[in-house]
């Protein structure tokens, strides 16, 4: 064999060699590999209970008056249940900067709507053991009514229950042995800017029992 196929043999040799080497090593595995599996597509997360907008009043940040907050609440069908659900509602701690007047702790124990319009929410017992000022209980007491009232027509006045049992106060101030009506004065900001006078309080809830 001359030299120039000696060379010839041993370049086709060597080119063999790799090309084998290629096809064991790197173009099999990648060939046999498992395909990797799609991934799932994403999901998107519904809430399935209907959601309406409403007004909850809740505590303005200055501190001086009760303040409508547009906020989603979920649907109830006819207006006993959509009263229970604002309720729960404002219960619930409110977005800042907003703030709840409703005592820490309070839930919602029952709702009741008379043929009058008059609805009935009984509260547990942590809304009896506020211990606040005139016009905090003030605030307690008409973010609840003006809640229910302003949202729901149908709702003339709210009679406030602790417990089950009807109360004379929440907190020594305010008489709420009769059905409370929507007040909006106490969504006003007070001329200057001041909180309101103990004389402006009283005419703005009902007295206290004697």
């Amino acid at each position: 064999m001359t030299k120039g196929r000696r060379t010839w043999t041993v370049v086709a040799v060597v080119a063999l060699a790799v090309g084998l080497w290629w096809v064991l090593f790197i173009a099999l595995p990648r060939w046999t590999a498992p395909k990797p599996a799609a991934p799932p597509p994403p999901q998107v997360r519904t809430d399935p209970t209907p959601r309406i907008r409403a007004r909850l009043y809740h505590l303005s940040d200055d501190g001086l008056r009760l303040q409508p907050v547009e906020s989603e609440v979920p649907f109830g069908q006819g207006t006993l249940e959509q009263g229970r659900q604002l309720t729960a509602a404002l219960l619930q701690p409110p977005s800042v900067p907003f703030l709840s007047v409703v005592p820490p702790g309070t839930s919602l124990k029952g709702f009741y709507l008379s043929p009058e319009g008059v609805a009935f929410v009984d509260l547990s017992a942590e809304a009896g053991r506020a211990h606040v000022g005139a016009l905090d209980e003030i605030f307690i007491v008409y973010s609840i009514v003006n809640t229910l009232t302003d949202n729901l027509p149908a709702i003339t006045a709210v009679q406030l229950l602790v417990d089950g049992r009807q109360v004379d106060t929440l907190a020594g101030h305010v008489d709420v042995r009769r059905p409370v009506m929507k007040d909006l004065r106490w969504t006003e900001l007070p001329q200057g800017g001041e909180p309101p006078t103990a004389a402006a309080v009283a005419q703005g809830g009902n007295p206290p029992p004697r």
